[in-house]
């Protein structure tokens, strides 16, 4: 039986789609995620930024980004802060079943940089600080994905 694991390299061009709601905290997670294409070996000139309003615009984004076939994987970056009313519930929630039924829709790997917290203050350690970069969390996780399902097709083409 094989054992299949995603290597961190290029595999093709990226879309990162960057929400510019909260774009004090966005900019780094796509700061991270350039990053994270950089130490995979992908050229900037194979990275397209899709800049959107909010977060609830990305799996629309998506959708037309994985619908080209152009992009090896896509890198979904957000903040969603919550407030005092339920609007956090709907963007944070929509955004995220959104993302993922286009990932299995078009079976293609969208890096999850959507964060979703309490307070300014958690966004901003997890946009490149005492909690990381999910940014640059996202697109590993995203180029990953994407080497090993390139590997997986082109083992089963082989049957």
């Amino acid at each position: 039986m094989p054992d299949f694991s995603g290597r961190l390299r290029a595999s093709g061009r990226v879309a990162i789609l960057v929400s510019r709601y909260n774009e004090l905290i966005t900019t780094k997670l796509l700061d991270g995620a350039l990053s994270g294409c950089r130490e995979a070996g992908v050229d900037r000139e194979d990275v397209d930024v899709v800049w959107l309003p909010g977060a609830f615009e990305l799996p629309a984004a998506a959708a037309v980004a994985a619908e080209a076939r152009a992009y090896s994987c896509l890198i979904a970056l957000g903040a969603v802060i919550r407030g005092d009313t339920p609007h956090f519930e709907y963007v944070a929630g929509e955004a995220a079943r959104g993302l993922g039924e286009v990932a299995a829709r078009y079976q293609l790997p969208i890096g999850f940089g959507l964060l979703t917290v309490e307070t300014l203050q958690q966004a901003i350690d997890r946009a490149g600080g005492s909690a990381g970069n999910k940014g640059h969390e996202a697109a590993i996780a995203a180029l990953r994905t994407a080497d090993v399902l390139a590997q997986l097709r082109a083992y089963h083409a082989q049957d």
